[in-house]
C-alpha cells in the first residue's frame, strides 16, 4: 500500500469507493446512508486542487481508500475517509488516518477531529481504538457545531452522531 495525494483520474474511482463503503450501512438499517450519493466529481477536485485529499493504493496503483482534511478551528477535520470494502480491517483507514497526523503535525495542529456515527461498529467504536475521544457538547468549536448543523439538513442525525478528537503529540 501507498499513500499519495488524490490525482485527477482518481475522482470517478473515489466515487465508487464511496458507494461501495455506504453498501455494510444497508445491513444495519441504514439504508438512506447506503443510497447517499458520493461527493461530486467538482467538489472532490476542489479538496484535490487544495492539498486536502489523499489515496491509498494497491499494488496496481489504484485507489483503495481516500480521506478528505478541513481546517476547522485549529484543528484538523476529517470530512470523509472510506475504505473500499474488500480492503476493509487491513489498516488501510488507519494508515490515512496516521499519514494525516504526521501532516497535521507538522504544521503545528494540535489536533484532529471528525464527526461519525456513535453506534456504528466501523464508525465510533474504531475511532475511539485508534486514539480518538468523544468530544461533550461543551467541548464542540463553533466550526463543530456547524458541520453538526450541516451533516443534520442532510438527514444524518437520524442516527446518534458524536463528534471525535484526537490530540496530536508535538
Amino acid at each position: 500500500m501507498r499513500i499519495r495525494p488524490v490525482i485527477p483520474a482518481d475522482l470517478p474511482l473515489l466515487q465508487d469507493i464511496e458507494r461501495a463503503a455506504g453498501e455494510p450501512f444497508r445491513e444495519l438499517g441504514m439504508a438512506a446512508i447506503a443510497d447517499d450519493e458520493p461527493p461530486a466529481l467538482e467538489q472532490l477536485e476542489r479538496y484535490r486542487r487544495a492539498g486536502r485529499a489523499w489515496t491509498a493504493t494497491g499494488p496496481d496503483g489504484l485507489p483503495l481508500a481516500y480521506l478528505l482534511a478541513d481546517d476547522v478551528d485549529g484543528a484538523t477535520h476529517i470530512e470523509q475517509v472510506s475504505v473500499r470494502p474488500a480492503a476493509a480491517r487491513r489498516g488501510v483507514g488507519r494508515a490515512l488516518i496516521d499519514h494525516l497526523a504526521t501532516l497535521a503535525t507538522a504544521r503545528g495542529v494540535e489536533a484532529l477531529t471528525l464527526t461519525t456515527f456513535r453506534d456504528v461498529p466501523w464508525n465510533a467504536p474504531y475511532y475511539a481504538r485508534i486514539g480518538f475521544r468523544p468530544l461533550t457538547e461543551a467541548e464542540h468549536t463553533e466550526g463543530l457545531r456547524a458541520i453538526v448543523r450541516a451533516e443534520a439538513a442532510h438527514g444524518l442525525d437520524r442516527w446518534p452522531r458524536v463528534c471525535m478528537r484526537r490530540d496530536l503529540g508535538r
